[in-house]
């Protein structure tokens, strides 16, 4: 089933995710919220900004809601939030179709997945090391984190600057946050996520805060590109994980793969698809607020998906 075999109606909605990532992970899927069937397709430009760009000017007033993968359009310091001046001139032709990037579910389905699999014991969280390797981007992650008995490490600087600054609570977070967020949004997002063609390479950067931790958390792509290649009995959360990434983690050693949106046909689809999918659903011409995503989410009984691999 493609975008063009899905006709408009009350019950059929289409969503395409434009990322800026690699193209290899394509994908298409479809989902049912209630008696909603929607479907989902990502289309990656390597790195081509200008491509993803007119991709979603094509695209716009065409379908329900678009995700934009592969970066946000901002990022929350304190009281603050500071877009990404790349991402904003991406989205300054779109005029029909809401645009979401995953923030409005990073703030509240993650939330919500951690507290759900501390709660019901899935995961035991009690007086384990965990490594979450980029935060700024997920804070409610984070902050679920901090309220569980165990030990955070928080990656950004590590993993994203490339400094060995590892940031072990959320008080020292929110402070070099405070500081870097006005910078980092007014780089190019290559410079901070990986983006095309670098989405596949992989550099050993400090290995150790990987092999030290019980539970690696956070983007999958931060988590593949620096991982060492055995991570024996490791618990991994996060998402956006294709059928071949799978195998990976398991070939790796993986003792339990948790991803924060559903797995469908295979994969599990980034934060931003499934909250386009929502948006479109709801029939909004915009984001919702955090109450009515976390309403939505429970009225649909959307959980994160465990895989026990060992």
């Amino acid at each position: 089933m493609n975008l063009e075999e899905i006709q408009k109606s009350d019950k059929k909605k289409t969503v395409i995710s434009i990322s800026i990532g690699s193209s290899k992970r394509d994908a298409k899927g479809t989902l049912l919220l209630g008696d909603t069937e929607i479907a989902l397709e990502r289309k990656g430009t390597d790195g081509d900004m200008e491509k993803a760009a007119r991709l979603l000017q094509f695209y716009d007033g065409k379908v329900d809601a678009m995700g934009l993968g592969g970066t946000d359009l901002y990022l929350v310091a304190g009281n603050h939030r500071y877009v990404f001046a790349e991402t904003e001139r991406l989205l300054k032709h779109v005029r029909y179709t809401p645009v979401l990037d995953g923030s409005g579910l990073k703030n509240t389905l993650e939330r919500m997945a951690i507290r759900y699999l501390a709660d019901t014991r899935v995961i035991d969280f009690n007086g384990k090391n965990v490594l979450l390797v980029c935060a700024v981007d997920r804070f409610g992650m984070a902050e679920a984190m901090a309220e569980q008995n165990c030990k955070v490490l928080f990656g950004d600087i590590v993993y994203g600057l490339g400094c060995d600054i590892p940031i072990r609570s959320l008080a020292s977070l929110q402070r070099w946050a405070s500081v870097l967020v006005p910078v980092i949004t007014r780089l190019p997002i290559k410079w901070m996520y990986p983006t095309g063609k670098k989405q596949d390479s992989h550099i050993h950067r400090h290995p150790e805060y990987f092999t030290d931790s019980d539970i690696i958390a956070g983007d999958f792509l931060f988590i593949r590109r620096f991982m060492p290649s055995r991570l024996e009995g490791k618990t991994i959360i996060t998402n956006t994980v294709t059928a071949e990434d799978r195998q990976m983690l398991k070939d790796a050693g993986i003792k339990t793969l948790v991803t924060t949106t559903p797995c469908l046909q295979g994969r599990s689809f980034g934060t931003n698809v499934l909250e386009a999918a929502i948006v479109a659903a709801s029939g909004s011409k915009t984001a919702l607020r955090p109450e009515e995503y976390e309403a939505f989410i429970n009225q649909h009984y959307i959980m994160p998906s465990v895989a026990h691999f060992q």
